[in-house]
C-alpha cells in the first residue's frame, strides 16, 4: 500500500489539530507538512516533496485563499471548509484544466464522515496513478497494449481534415500511429489518467512527462519526440491562449 505525503493547511487551531488526529490514523496517509498560512505553506514546501493537499478554502486574513494554494501546485487536493458551495465552479475549473483529482467535505463533520471521504479520496488518487497501459486502435491494428509513459502527446489528424475523428499518437520510442475514431473527450473512458494529460490546444493532449520548456515569447511548449527518422528531437506546440495560464504555472 503506497503511503501518501499529505500536506496540511488550515488556519483555525482547533481544526488543525483535529484534522492531525483523524489523518493520523489513516495508515496510508503520511503528514509531512502542517501550515496555518500560506506564506509559511510555501517557505516549508521548499524542502518538503508533498503528494496531496488537505486545505481549507478560507484562510482569514491571509493574502491567498486555499483554492489558489491548490492552483499553484496542481496536484490531488481534498478540501475541508465551511463555504466549499461557494467554490463548486472554482474546483471544476480546476479540475477540468489542471485535471487533477479533486475532492471536498463541508463543514462541520466529524471523525468518521471526514475519514471515509478521505479515504475515497485516496482510492480515486490510486486509481489514477496505478492505469499503467491503454489499449488503443490504431490504423492496421486493434487492441494495441500501450504503456502510457511512452505516450508524448495526441493530436488532430490534420491530414485527413477537420472532420476527421481520427487522432495522431505520438511516443518518445517508436514512430507516431493513427488512432481510429478516437475522441479527446472520452480518453479518461480509454484509461488515461487525467492529472497526466494537458490540454494546450484544442488539437492538442500533451504528457506532463515531457513538457521540457514554456516559450513565453511564442506561447509555444518544447517536448521530446520519435520522429519519422527513428530519433528522439525536441518540438515546439502552439499554446492557445484559453491555456497559457495553466501551462505556465505547471511549468514554472
Amino acid at each position: 500500500m503506497h503511503q501518501y505525503k499529505v500536506a496540511l493547511l488550515e488556519d483555525n487551531k482547533k481544526q488543525l489539530e483535529k484534522l492531525e488526529s483523524y489523518l493520523a490514523k489513516i495508515p496510508n496517509a503520511e503528514l509531512v507538512l502542517v501550515s496555518k498560512s500560506s506564506d509559511d505553506f510555501f517557505e516549508q514546501l521548499k524542502s518538503k516533496h508533498i503528494e496531496i493537499l488537505l486545505a481549507d478554502l478560507d484562510l482569514g486574513n491571509d493574502s491567498m485563499t486555499g483554492m489558489e494554494v491548490a492552483q499553484e501546485l496542481t496536484i490531488p487536493v481534498f478540501f475541508a471548509s465551511v463555504n466549499t458551495a461557494d467554490y463548486v465552479e472554482n474546483m471544476e475549473h480546476l479540475k477540468r484544466d489542471a485535471e487533477i483529482c479533486i475532492d471536498h467535505i463541508t463543514k462541520p463533520f466529524n471523525e468518521e464522515q471526514f475519514t471515509k471521504s478521505f479515504k475515497r479520496f485516496l482510492k480515486e488518487v490510486e486509481l489514477f496513478s496505478n492505469q499503467k497501459y491503454v489499449y488503443l486502435d490504431f490504423n492496421k491494428s486493434k487492441r494495441n497494449k500501450i504503456l502510457i509513459d511512452d505516450i508524448v502527446y495526441l493530436s488532430s489528424d490534420k491530414q485527413n481534415g477537420s472532420q476527421s475523428n481520427n487522432k495522431q499518437i505520438h511516443f518518445i520510442n517508436r514512430t507516431s500511429e493513427t488512432l481510429v475514431d478516437f475522441s479527446f473527450s472520452k480518453m479518461t473512458e480509454k484509461g488515461f489518467p487525467t492529472n497526466q494529460f494537458v490540454t494546450i490546444h484544442k488539437s492538442f493532449r500533451v504528457n506532463k512527462k515531457y513538457m521540457m520548456h514554456y516559450h513565453t515569447k511564442s506561447d509555444e511548449l518544447e517536448i521530446k519526440v520519435y520522429d519519422k527518422e527513428k530519433k528522439t528531437k525536441t518540438v515546439k506546440l502552439s499554446v492557445s491562449e484559453n491555456y497559457q495560464t495553466v501551462i505556465k504555472k505547471i511549468m514554472s
